[in-house]
């Protein structure tokens, strides 16, 4: 193993990668059972959660120990913004697919089995079945309870929005603060906008419990319910990882392991925000206004 500034760290063989496959593979294996009403699935599912968390804590330390420690030169940095970057291209084509099933089902599935378009077949879900959107109706409402209502967006919405934007500004802020290597400036950015990140996660579950109980908008409310939590949900489960991220890095940031020119773990965490802040815009357009 080389450890000198001249060569490209390459570290020891690692049990993180298997734990982290059997983290993956328990957490998995058990939301399936619990889907399908199998009464041990909770619990495995949990203990695959519990494994993961393991790992992250594990396989971080490591990572941060060597960082510490000088390991790393400019070609592991290199390394790093590369994988960065596909990891963030990845998640991209994720959410893509998502917000690529909501543009079928509004603009070629309802359209077509409205009778619109050359795809037509009208009347294949009930008679009268109209191009509307959100579609609140449902074929067989005595199986499926329908939404009373579609989610606005205004409200808590909007607040969400605005405290995402505000959240990116606070994490630039505290980038040049980094950059100019004026420590509180630094850490107070970083902590406001782990704040924010709390507060947008506290509004988007008084928001599901809203929907769920005032306007009746579940899972099993038809395509509408279904896209609005599968989008929102990811959505959510990426800010709650990304503000996970940010506590970390503000701990780093207190323990002074950044400096002006040597910082990546800072600046790969703030991508990955900004990421999350540009998917949202979406989300706020498409799911809520349109």
């Amino acid at each position: 193993m080389a450890t000198g500034n001249q060569h490209y760290y390459v570290p020891e063989p690692s049990r993180w990668p298997i734990i982290g496959a059997v983290g993956v593979f328990t957490t998995l294996f058990g939301v399936v059972l619990a889907v399908n009403d199998v009464g041990a699935g909770s619990t495995i599912s949990f203990v695959g959660l519990a494994i993961l968390i393991y790992l992250f804590i594990g396989w971080f330390g490591d990572v941060i120990r060597e960082s510490v420690s000088g390991s790393y030169n400019d070609q592991v940095s290199v390394s790093f913004r590369q994988a960065m970057g596909w990891f963030i291209a990845s998640e991209v084509f994720f959410f893509a697919a998502f917000f690529g099933s909501l543009f079928y089902i509004r603009t070629i599935a309802i359209p077509s089995l409205a009778g619109e378009g050359h795809l037509a077949s009208s009347h294949l879900l009930w008679e009268g079945f109209k191009d509307v959107w959100p579609l609140l109706q449902l074929p067989d409402e005595s199986s499926y309870v329908p939404a009373r209502e579609a989610m606005g967006p205004l409200g808590i919405p909007l607040i969400n929005t605005i405290i995402l934007l505000t959240s990116g500004a606070t994490i630039t802020w505290a980038h040049w603060g980094l950059k100019a290597n004026q420590r509180g400036h630094l850490v107070t950015g970083l902590a406001v906008t782990v704040l924010l990140g709390i507060i947008f996660l506290g509004f988007q579950a008084y928001e599901y419990i809203h929907a769920y109980e005032a306007l009746g908008l579940t899972l099993n409310a038809g395509v509408y319910g279904s896209t609005f939590y599968m989008l929102t949900g990811f959505h959510g489960l990426h800010v709650t990882m990304g503000t996970i991220m940010l506590i970390v890095i503000l701990i780093r940031c207190i323990k002074g392991h950044f400096t002006p020119k040597e910082h990546f773990g800072f600046e790969g965490v703030a991508w990955y925000w900004h990421f999350v802040d540009f998917v949202w815009l979406g989300l706020y357009v498409f799911v809520y206004w349109l």
